[in-house]
Formats: structure tokens, sequence, C-alpha cells
């Protein structure tokens, strides 16, 4: 992120993930089960089975 931009929104996807994912997997999972545009002014947060680790998609 460059210094100075501003989040639209965070948003905080509940189910754990498989973190084997990569960018398309979690792009298609935000359009499919989200209903939302992977592209927008947002942030996407996602946690795997033991919610010790997170992965963002920005």
């Amino acid at each position: 992120m460059h210094p100075g931009y501003s989040i639209g929104s965070v948003y905080l996807h509940r189910d754990p993930i498989d973190f084997r994912k990569q960018i398309n997997g979690l792009a298609t999972l935000v359009q499919g089960e989200l209903e939302l545009n992977p592209f927008m002014d947002a942030v996407f947060v996602f946690t795997n089975r033991g919610r010790t680790s997170l992965k963002v998609l920005y």
C-alpha cells in the first residue's frame, strides 16, 4: 500500500480457507461467495482453519 492511501472498506471472511489458494482463487471467492468486486477500493481478509494466519487480498 502507498503512504497516505485510504482504504474504503475491510471485509473479513468468517469461514476458513485453504491457504494454498493464490490471488486468482481468492478473487474468485470474493466474487462468488461475498458477491463483491475484488477490484474495488477494499481489503479482504481471510484466515486458515486454526485462525493462526491471515491472507489479505488488496
